[in-house]
């Protein structure tokens, strides 16, 4: 019996079909890219938020944990810092016993070095940082190095036991003294052409009970 082949209009009808199928596929995965793409600065801004906003956590936290942090100690506080373009601003600062990451010294690293957190006006988050052990440590101006350029402001949140309540601040609230009083919540706004993104960061307390390391 001989094989029956396809006929002119079988092969016709098939490519036809197979037409079809390809600017079906064609037309979805254009239409897919093109919405891919639409999101991709809401997208791409959002996990720098996460990313900045775990990097700051992760900062405070383990300035907070032993070896940095002593018990009854704030590891994370609040001091006046005088920044290289001058004027003195009551800043978020802490201790890290081993630097980080993101610090570039110019010559050997040095260990205890204090970090301070400031944001600056169409710059950015910056960490202004130095070593207690450098030889002009109480003369120089700490270093700065750019967190992130899309941070556009920095609240300081207190909790007021009296009234239950979280307050607000957009510096750094003082004492009757003058001294500058550590906040229980860090508030970062970041800001990219129209997006706005808000993110808390809290404040780690040393209790009684933390091992004392010496």
């Amino acid at each position: 019996m001989k094989a029956r082949g396809f006929t002119l209009i079988e092969v016709v009808l098939a490519m036809a079909l197979v037409g079809l199928v390809l600017v079906g596929l064609n037309t979805f995965i254009f239409s897919m890219s093109e919405l891919w793409g639409k999101n991709a600065d809401v997208r791409l801004f959002d996990q720098h938020v996460r990313a900045v906003t775990r990097y700051v956590e992760r900062e405070v936290v383990r300035a907070s944990l032993p070896p940095s942090a002593s018990p009854n100690a704030t590891p994370v506080g609040a001091l006046p810092v005088k920044p290289a373009s001058g004027g003195q601003e009551n800043l978020v600062t802490y201790m890290q016993l081993t630097g980080g990451r993101i610090l570039r010294w110019p010559g050997n690293p040095l260990p205890e070095v204090y970090c301070s957190l400031q944001v600056k006006r169409g710059k950015g988050l910056y960490m202004l940082w130095h070593s207690d052990l450098e030889n002009h440590y109480l003369d120089d101006p700490p270093r700065e190095t750019l967190v992130s350029p899309l941070v556009t402001a920095i609240a300081y949140d207190y909790f007021d036991t009296d009234f239950n309540k979280w307050t607000t601040e957009t510096a750094l609230k003082t004492d009757t003294s003058g001294n500058p009083l550590p906040p229980q919540r860090l508030r970062l706004t970041f800001t990219y052409q129209h997006l706005v993104r808000e993110a808390l960061i809290m404040v780690p307390v040393v209790k009684q009970g933390l091992p004392n390391p010496w």
